[in-house]
């Protein structure tokens, strides 16, 4: 018989996921957005191959807000992918597993994402 008077424990409006745990689910969150992204390139890339006429009809929607939106959440997902990606090979050579490094790493792959990110887009003129 279950006591409702009794939240779950841990509680899901005081308990906070580690970065690490955040850190995972983000990295397969932006594999599968890098997945998605790469069927979207594919179609701009076909349709460029295809004529000037089917890509000139693409350019709106990537000069857009919406595709605006997609081209930089598509090359940030990129970035965090690659950065969690190498802090993984690390791992998997036994490097980094001290609590410290593995917040510190966390915390270093989320800030070179950003920088890669904001220089991507500034030396691309995107925007």
């Amino acid at each position: 018989m279950s006591n409702s008077k009794h939240p779950t424990s841990p509680h899901m409006q005081i308990y906070r996921l580690p970065l690490t745990a955040l850190l995972s689910i983000t990295h397969r969150i932006t594999g599968v957005i890098l997945a998605l992204g790469c069927i979207v390139l594919v179609w701009i890339l076909a349709a460029a191959a295809n004529s000037a006429v089917y890509y000139q009809a693409m350019v709106p929607h990537l000069q857009s807000w919406y595709g605006q939106v997609f081209l930089l959440g598509f090359i940030f997902s990129l970035y965090l992918h690659f950065c969690n990606g190498v802090r993984h090979l690390f791992w998997d050579v036994g490097y980094g597993f001290e609590l410290e490094t593995v917040d510190l790493t966390a915390k270093l792959a989320i800030a070179v994402a950003i920088i890669m990110t904001v220089a991507t887009w500034a030396v691309a003129g995107i925007g």
